[in-house]
């Protein structure tokens, strides 16, 4: 692959398992946040299965949409787009009831600087969407970030297994989903609480930070010496079935990759890749942040993009100077500040 068409292509290519769960899911579908990272690929995925599967619903991208192209772009694909500031409560209000909703909204980079819009998008927003959405199916995005950093010789954290958020963009999104349960569990609605870590794209994510480290010969952090990834394809065919999933009272799924992969492995593949040895600096430590997607496993089925594949693609993808999107992970980041 070398343009964001091709990779649209290949991200966008519905499998079986959704063609077979989009026919099942009842009514149209509603993705807030539908502009950042994720949600375009998300949203033409969507849009996709519904096409390729012959059956009659809707998918609804809602969003500033500061960039007129990117809402164009959805346009063209057959979605519905909405441009919307939710914290503007007339806007919210305004937005048609639909029956599934897949909530995308959050704030992480630029955390410390303006902590007060941080918990207003993190913690009181879920409440008014909550709130307009009551009688909705909703899978609601959060992180693996509201995990404690655990010994990388445990497997991960479960889904069963305390939290410990460290640092304000971790405490947030716990607040996020602490404020859906609420609502949950006063009105019934049936939800789904997506604990992502970390989303792969050819133009963002920990193997593309990795890797450019590798091919521009600059030292690599590895303090935070080991990390689970998942490719965004996957991860946003497992958004769109977990609508299939939402319960009350409200479940919790981690979504990423079976691997508990070392970040110096990680560095060594792209540097047969490059034909250059890696430079490192840090020290390893032996706790990082860590999730267990075996529950996620086991419903969905293996991740369908390898670890190798990821590796392979993002490392030509460098080479070709392909396009990128500057937001870094941070994910060597262990004091939470963002």
């Amino acid at each position: 692959m070398e343009t964001i068409k091709e990779l649209d292509q290949y991200m966008c290519t519905p499998t079986d398992k959704l063609l077979n769960d989009i026919s099942k899911i009842d009514g149209d579908i509603m993705v807030l946040g539908a502009g950042g990272k994720m949600g375009p690929t998300l949203c033409k995925l969507a849009i996709n299965a519904i096409k390729q599967s012959g059956i009659s619903k809707k998918i609804i991208a809602v969003s500033r949409f500061s960039n007129d192209e990117h809402a164009s772009d959805l346009q063209s694909h057959g979605i519905d787009v909405i441009k919307a500031d939710l914290l503007e409560e007339e806007q919210l209000q305004a937005l048609p009831e639909v029956p599934n909703i897949i909530y995308l909204v959050g704030r992480k980079f630029g955390t410390s600087d303006d902590q007060s819009l941080t918990w207003a998008m993190n913690a009181y927003l879920p409440g008014r969407v909550a709130e307009k959405f009551k009688n909705s199916r909703i899978v609601v995005f959060s992180t693996g970030n509201v995990y404690p950093f655990v010994p990388i010789t445990d497997g991960g954290c479960n889904e069963s297994d305390p939290v410990g958020p460290v640092g304000i963009y971790a405490q947030t999104c716990l607040g996020r989903e602490n404020i859906f349960r609420y609502f949950s569990n006063k009105y019934k609605t049936k939800m789904l609480l997506f604990r992502l870590n970390y989303a792969i794209d050819l133009r963002y994510g920990v193997l593309l930070e990795i890797g450019k480290a590798v091919y521009n010969k600059k030292p690599l952090n590895i303090t935070s010496s080991n990390v689970n990834v998942i490719w965004q394809g996957d991860a946003n065919e497992i958004a769109i079935r977990s609508l299939l999933h939402c319960d009350y009272p409200l479940d919790i799924l981690n979504v990423t990759g079976k691997e508990i992969l070392r970040v110096k492995d990680l560095a060594n593949l792209f540097g047969k890749h490059f034909g250059i040895e890696p430079i490192f600096e840090g020290e390893e430590s032996k706790q990082c942040l860590l999730s267990n997607s075996s529950k996620c496993e086991k419903i969905y089925g293996r991740n369908q993009t390898s670890v190798e594949t990821m590796i392979s693609l993002i490392a030509n993808w460098i080479s070709k100077d392909g396009q990128t999107i500057d937001k870094p992970t941070h994910f060597q980041e262990r004091k939470g500040d963002f």
